[in-house]
């Protein structure tokens, strides 16, 4: 697996007004505020993209449903790994189903035009892996 860069760091929130009064009103990060909850920078020094997502829009993209399964840790982190390509996605999560590793989701392409495969890491993290044509 060639990872190219860290797409994006984003912490899960189960409040987000509460973490809007954090990251927004206390640090002063100029995140872009989504019609359906989700802020978000592009523009932060060092990260290509950061957010702040909701935790029923985390269990929507992983499972289909607004609920996180009781039966797994509620994430509270987010990390993506960008490869090359929307082919590598699905290629690099063979691999990692190789190794041993369970999915969340095969590669599949989100409406903003991403293309991401998902596991959740034994600390309960979302790892993406992801090919975001905006990055490149």
């Amino acid at each position: 697996m060639d990872v190219q860069f860290i797409t994006s760091v984003a912490v899960i929130t189960p409040d987000p007004s509460v973490s809007r009064r954090l990251y927004v009103d206390a640090l002063g990060l100029a995140l872009t505020a989504e019609g359906d909850g989700y802020l978000h920078s592009e523009d932060i020094d060092g990260c290509k993209s950061f957010g702040v997502w909701p935790l029923t829009q985390a269990a929507q993209a992983c499972f289909g449903t607004p609920d996180w399964p009781v039966e797994r840790p509620v994430p509270q982190a987010s990390v993506e790994f960008e490869v090359a390509d929307a082919e590598t996605v699905q290629v690099a999560a063979d691999e990692l189903k190789e190794k041993g590793f369970t999915l969340l989701h095969d590669a599949r392409t989100e409406p903003w035009g991403q293309t991401v495969a998902r596991l959740q890491s034994s600390e309960g993290a979302i790892i993406g892996i992801s090919y975001a044509p905006s990055m490149h």
